[in-house]
């Protein structure tokens, strides 16, 4: 057997890792799989992990074919959410700035 091979534990099957990019900072955290809670809860995190509580934002997610789209709402944001595999790509924009190409 391969001494590299790892047998992923139930703990990395149930969290999604994410990656947010809000302008040139990047920031890294967890979500439970299995209870990723509601958009507006998700929304106020990124706010409170990139330190911005005040900025309004757009978020998009790279799918797995590369494209952006877009996360504002609970049905887009499970699909997200569902769809990491092993991880989540978000892209932060302020809204009013030229929208993102999505």
């Amino acid at each position: 057997m391969n001494k590299n091979h790892r047998v992923p534990s139930s703990r990395s099957l149930s969290a999604v890792e994410v990656k947010s990019k809000f302008g040139a900072e990047f920031r890294r955290f967890s979500l439970d799989r299995s209870k990723p809670g509601r958009f507006d809860e998700f929304y106020g995190l990124l706010q409170h992990v990139h330190r911005i509580p005040n900025v309004e934002l757009l978020v998009a997610y790279a799918d797995v074919h590369g494209d952006l789209l877009p996360i504002n709402n609970d049905d887009n944001y499970l699909k997200a959410v569902k769809s990491a595999n092993p991880l989540l790509r978000l892209f932060l924009q302020r809204k009013g700035k030229s929208e993102m190409h999505m």
